[in-house]
């Protein structure tokens, strides 16, 4: 992993640590509710609008997730990097 890759993710996991990410996550899946309500759709632009609100709520819920997933991803390939070189 080159140091631009590692830093990049070191902060991101330093951003996921902090106490206003925590905040921001909690307060983004109290919105999940209310914005997800069939019930308070007016039309169909309304609808639409709410599902791309939703997209957004999802990728940035799942950026914890995703940011992982990548980290281990590069540590592997990194270890087979290695691997290779060995043989």
């Amino acid at each position: 992993m080159t140091q631009e890759l590692e830093t990049y993710f070191n902060n991101y996991f330093a951003m996921f640590r902090s106490e206003g990410w925590k905040q921001l996550i909690s307060d983004l899946q109290s919105n999940v509710g209310q914005i997800n309500s069939v019930e308070m759709t007016t039309d169909n632009d309304n609808l639409n609008f709410r599902k791309g609100q939703l997209a957004i709520l999802a990728t940035i819920l799942n950026l914890e997730t995703q940011i992982d997933n990548a980290h281990a991803e590069a540590e592997s390939e990194d270890t087979e990097e290695a691997l290779d070189e060995a043989v």
